[in-house]
């Protein structure tokens, strides 16, 4: 093992902390969800996958009607609607500061019409585009998968509908999320990146895709045939003497150059927007007891020199700059020929800002005590950008915070926490044509509050003086409840406010 340069990468498969029951789990907690899935179910490799119900408020369960399939969990898929810019989100309790593997499958099934194409949203960060066309053409599923640290006590994973792609609503069949060991990765620097998986290769290998029970955290080594210089042996490599967990099998294949020649490999094998990747490479010698001596080049830059042993090595580099096609050359610098047994690159990006805690909780507590709330509430309340909260309106300055809210005609009952006096840049506060009950909380913290519409609701109780103290406010509604008592002097003799407290209040003064 041997570190080239710093820390950073992307890729996701989510885990969930689901109790042991029938079926096997994976290495680590995990979730196995089988997305609109009515009943848990065990597939081929005795993994047991469970219903995603519990996660997730909004979207509706969907059969497929497709013979002959071998995985259960593309047997239904979880569907949401359309509507713009709304992000629909799973909720799942974590361990906070460990790093998870999300994996996420999609097959939307036979269809004339093109699948939709939506985002990827983790803890209000943007993943990746999903565009599931061609694996549709082929009639097999998609598959994404990244690498994110945990913020928090909860992981949110969400799909997001940009209406720049398709005019349709997004959809899942299943979803992974597995805790990584804390060796997995660790040259990464989590706290500011995360990784996006463009390749996991098990070079030399002409069988199926190998993944979980070799795989103890169910990764997929995608085979790489090339009968010319596919050589297969037995090693008895010991995968925890390496830093990120490898399956041994993948030591029993490689590509071994032909004497006296380079082997060159295109790999991977799509091009590469110009960024910094994570890569790592493997190597066994084929020989008991032997060694050989390489020199790896990608795109005309070494990446390592030394000596591979039967013992196995792994090489890898953290920012690694890679753009379009990329040559990976291995040549010899021994009698015996080079080498390689397998491979990962994994995309680097940033990590987005958060709302602040301050005002998330806030959010958080606000939607608690209401209710019949709109089923994008969920996950970061700002972030990512185009995906606030439907009614939220958010200033992304030096800090994300919450600015304007306007829940108008919603539908919403339920009562007004106090804590929505802890989002002190609101500006804009309209709940107004609902069905909230209860007391006014006291705004007296809102000082830089101008608008405040609660009115056609079922409010009672009577009026704060403290409110006629925010020296901003401009415009007050507050008719059509059931409030009582008597109107603060300071609203009634406020310059420059609009108010109207009738009809439909009791109050002595003014009289209603």
């Amino acid at each position: 093992m041997r570190p080239l340069l710093s820390a950073a990468a992307a890729a996701a498969v989510l885990l969930l902390l689901l109790p042991l029951a029938a079926g096997q789990r994976l290495r680590g907690f995990s979730y196995q969800l089988d997305c609109g899935a009515a009943s848990s179910s065990t597939d081929s490799r005795g993994l047991r996958w469970d219903p995603d119900g519990p996660y997730v408020s909004a979207g509706s369960a969907r059969p497929l009607s497709v013979q002959g399939l071998l995985d259960p969990a593309l047997a239904s898929l979880r569907a949401f609607p359309y509507r713009t810019n709304a992000k629909f989100c799973y909720a799942l309790p974590v361990d906070p500061n460990r790093r998870y593997l999300l994996r996420l499958t999609f097959f939307y099934g036979p269809t004339s019409t093109a699948p939709p194409v939506f985002d990827l949203i983790v803890d209000g960060t943007f993943w990746t585009a999903v565009d599931t066309a061609d694996d549709v053409l082929a009639g097999s599923a998609s598959h994404y998968e990244a690498v994110f640290p945990a913020r928090g006590r909860n992981l949110t994973f969400c799909l997001g509908v940009n209406p720049d792609y398709t005019k349709s609503g997004p959809f899942i069949n299943a979803l992974q999320v597995i805790q990584l060991h804390d060796s997995v990765y660790n040259a990464t620097d989590f706290t500011g990146s995360a990784m996006g998986l463009i390749a996991r290769t098990k070079f030399g290998s002409i069988g199926d895709v190998e993944r979980y029970p070799d795989d103890s955290f169910d990764r997929y080594w995608q085979p790489f045939p090339d009968r010319k210089h596919a050589v297969s042996s037995t090693h008895n490599v010991t995968s925890a003497d390496f830093w990120n967990l490898p399956p041994p099998d993948v030591f029993n294949t490689a590509l071994v150059a032909e004497q006296n020649s380079p082997l060159v490999l295109q790999w991977p094998p799509i091009s590469l927007q110009n960024g910094s990747y994570y890569v790592s490479l493997y190597f066994a010698d084929t020989l008991a007891n032997s060694s050989r001596t390489l020199d790896v080049n990608i795109n005309d830059y070494q990446f390592y020199e030394g000596t591979v042993t039967s013992a196995g090595l792994s090489v890898f580099a953290t920012q690694w700059i890679l753009s379009g096609l990329t040559r990976v050359i291995l040549t010899s610098k021994s009698v015996l020929p080079p080498l390689i047994n397998a491979g990962e690159v994994f995309g680097i990006f940033p990590i987005g800002r958060l709302t602040i805690t301050r005002d998330a909780l806030a959010m958080e507590s606000m939607k608690r005590s209401l209710q019949n709330i709109p089923d994008d509430w969920i996950g970061d309340p700002c972030m990512p950008h185009g995906y606030a909260w439907t009614g939220v309106t958010c200033d992304e300055g030096q800090n994300i915070r919450v600015i304007s809210l306007n829940f108008s005609s919603m539908g919403i009952s339920g009562s007004l926490s106090p804590d929505i006096a802890n989002l002190t840049a609101l500006t804009d506060i309209s709940f107004a044509n609902n069905s909230l009950s209860g007391t006014i909380p006291d705004f007296i913290n809102l000082g830089k509050l101008q608008r405040l519409h609660l009115n056609d609701n079922k409010l009672n109780g009577t009026i704060a003086q403290t409110l006629g103290t925010i020296q901003p406010l401009r415009e007050l509604f507050l008719q059509g409840n059931d409030l009582g008592g008597a109107v603060p002097q300071n609203l009634l003799n406020k310059t420059g406010l609009t108010s109207k407290f009738c009809p439909g209040n009791q109050f002595t003064q003014p009289q209603c």
